[in-house]
C-alpha cells in the first residue's frame, strides 16, 4: 500500500465518529462505573474530567498528528520520523494485536447476553451461577467469540469509508441516544437512585488520595485508545484541512459523555455499595439481578442495555483489528483481503486460548494471583505495562527528541492551535509522570505479594503497607 493510494475518511464527522468509536467502549461501559464506585464515586469523576482535559487531551492530540504527519501506521510512522524510533511503534502494534483477541472474547459475552435478553430469557441471566457455568463451558463462548470477531473482520473488510466510517456514523449516534435513554431510566425508576446519584455526582474530597488519581488516569488511557497505534493509524486516513485540535475535542466529549452516561445507567440501579462490591462483574452479575428485579420492564432495559453495549464493544473492536490490518498493508505491503484473514486466524487463535483459561486451564493463575487467568495475562501485559511504556516513549521523543513545534506545526495546517501552551506544558512534564507513576502502580500490583513480603523484611510491616496504599489501586 502506497501512501498515494491510501484510503481516508470523507470528513471531520467520519473521522470524529469512527475515532470515538474507538474510544468508547467495555472501559467506559464496564469499567468505569465499578472504578467511580470504587474511588470516591464524585471525586473520581472530577479527577478524571480534569485529567481528560490536560492528559487525554495532549496524548491524543499527539498520536493523530503523527499519523497524519507520516500518513502510515504505527511501525511506518515511527520510522519515518527517524529509524531509531522504529520500535515504539513495534510496541504499539503489538498491543492491539494481542487486545483483539481476548477483547473479541469478552464481546462473544456481550453477545451472548443480548441474544439472551432478546429472547426473553433475561430471567435466567440473574441466576447464581449463570455466568460462570457460561464462561466456563466448552464449547458456547467459543461460538459467540467467533460470531463477534466473524462481524468486526467482516466491517473491516469493506474499508475506512465504505466500511469503518458507514458502520460508526450508524452506531454511535444511536449508541449515545440508547445511553440517554437507560440514563434517564436509571436515575428515576431505580429504586436506589438517591443514593447513587448523590455518591456520583457529589465529590467527596475527603475521599481523595493518590489512589484515586492513579486509578482516573488509568481508565483515561484504557478508555481513550492511547498508545495502541490506533489514533496514530486514524490520524493517517485524515485529510489535512481537519482541525486536529477540534476533532479531538469533539471525541473527547462523546468520550467522556458516554462514561458518564454509564455512571448514571449503573451506580442508581444498584447504589454505590452495589457497584463497588461487585466491582469487573458488575456487568454480568449485578445488573442482569437488577434488570430482573424490574419485572417486564428488566427484559427490555436489559435486551437495550445490551444492545448497547454491543455496539460500543463493536466499534472498539474494529479500531483494533484495522490498526493491526492497517500495519500489515503498510510494512508488508500486504492486501487488505488478506490482512483480515491474516488477523483473524491470528486472533482466533489467541481467542480459543482465553477461552479454554477458563474451561480447560482454570488453574493457570499468572502472577501468583489466584483470581487471574490468561485473560487476566493479556490485559495485565498490554495495559498495564506495553501501554504506558510505549505512551512514555512517545512523550519523550515528542517532547524532547522531535520536539513539540513539528506536532503543532501539523496540528497549525488547519488552523490555530488555541491549547499549544497547555501542549507543550502536559507532553514534556506532566504526562510523563503520570505515565511514570503508572507504570510503577502497574509493578505493585502485579507482583503485590513478592514486593509486599520484600518491602515488610526491609522496613517493617507498616512501611510496607503505607507505601502500598499510596500506589496500588
Amino acid at each position: 500500500m502506497t501512501n498515494e493510494k491510501r484510503s481516508s475518511f470523507s470528513g471531520k464527522l467520519g473521522f470524529v465518529l469512527a475515532a470515538a468509536g474507538s474510544a468508547v467502549g467495555l472501559g467506559n461501559l464496564w469499567r468505569f462505573p465499578y472504578l467511580a464506585a470504587r474511588h470516591g464515586g464524585g471525586i473520581f469523576l472530577l479527577v478524571y474530567l480534569i485529567l481528560a482535559v490536560t492528559f487525554g487531551f495532549a496524548l491524543m492530540t499527539a498520536e493523530i498528528a503523527i499519523g497524519r504527519k507520516t500518513g502510515l501506521s504505527a511501525i511506518g510512522a515511527f520510522q519515518k520520523l527517524n529509524k531509531k524510533y522504529t520500535f515504539v511503534g513495534y510496541l504499539a502494534a503489538i498491543v492491539p494485536a494481542f487486545i483483539l483477541p481476548y477483547y473479541s472474547v469478552i464481546g462473544g459475552w456481550v453477545t451472548k447476553y443480548l441474544a439472551v435478553y432478546a429472547t426473553g430469557k433475561g430471567a435466567s441471566a440473574s441466576t447464581d451461577g449463570f455466568f460462570g457455568g457460561f464462561i466456563s463451558a466448552p464449547v458456547e463462548p467459543i461460538v459467540w467469540f467467533i460470531i463477534f470477531i466473524g462481524i468486526t473482520s467482516l466491517v473491516v473488510l469493506f474499508g475506512v469509508e465504505k466500511g469503518i466510517e458507514r458502520v460508526s456514523k450508524v452506531m454511535m449516534p444511536v449508541l449515545a441516544v440508547l445511553a440517554v435513554c437507560i440514563a434517564i431510566y436509571s436515575c428515576i425508576c431505580s429504586p436506589k437512585n438517591i443514593e447513587g446519584l448523590k455518591y456520583y455526582l457529589i465529590p467527596d474530597f475527603s475521599k481523595f488520595s493518590m489512589s484515586t488519581v492513579l486509578a482516573a488516569m488509568g481508565q483515561l488511557f484504557y478508555s481513550m485508545s492511547l498508545a495502541m497505534g490506533i489514533m496514530i493509524t486514524y490520524g493517517s486516513y485524515m485529510k489535512k484541512n481537519v482541525s486536529i485540535e477540534s476533532a479531538v475535542g469533539n471525541i473527547e466529549i462523546f468520550d467522556t459523555g458516554i462514561a458518564f452516561m454509564a455512571g448514571l445507567m449503573i451506580l442508581p440501579a444498584v447504589g454505590a455499595a452495589g457497584a463497588e462490591t461487585a466491582g469487573p462483574g458488575l456487568m454480568f452479575v449485578a445488573l442482569p439481578g437488577v434488570f430482573n428485579s424490574m419485572g417486564i420492564a428488566g427484559h427490555i432495559v436489559g435486551a437495550v442495555f445490551f444492545l448497547l453495549v454491543l455496539f460500543a464493544a463493536l466499534t472498539s473492536s474494529i479500531s483494533l483489528m484495522e490498526t493491526v490490518v492497517s500495519i500489515l498493508c503498510d510494512k508488508f505491503k500486504l492486501g487488505r483481503k488478506l490482512s483480515c484473514l491474516a488477523v483473524f486466524l491470528f486472533s482466533i487463535v489467541l481467542g480459543l486460548i482465553t477461552c479454554f483459561g477458563y474451561s480447560l486451564w482454570p488453574d493457570f493463575h499468572p502472577f501468583g494471583n489466584p483470581k487471574n487467568n490468561v485473560l487476566d495475562l493479556f490485559d495485565i501485559v498490554t495495559n498495564n505495562f506495553l501501554m504506558p511504556i510505549g505512551a512514555l516513549a512517545t512523550c519523550i521523543i515528542v517532547g524532547y527528541l522531535i520536539k513539540p513545534k513539528a506536532i503543532e506545526d501539523e496540528v497549525e495546517l488547519s488552523g490555530t492551535f488555541k491549547k499549544k501552551k497547555l501542549f507543550r506544558v502536559v507532553i514534556k512534564y506532566v504526562a510523563p509522570i503520570c505515565l511514570v507513576l503508572i507504570l510503577i502502580t502497574s509493578v505493585l500490583s502485579a507482583f503485590r505479594t513478592p514486593i509486599e513480603n520484600s518491602l515488610v523484611a526491609a522496613y517493617g510491616e507498616k512501611t510496607a503497607q503505607a507505601v502500598l496504599k499510596f500506589f496500588v489501586y
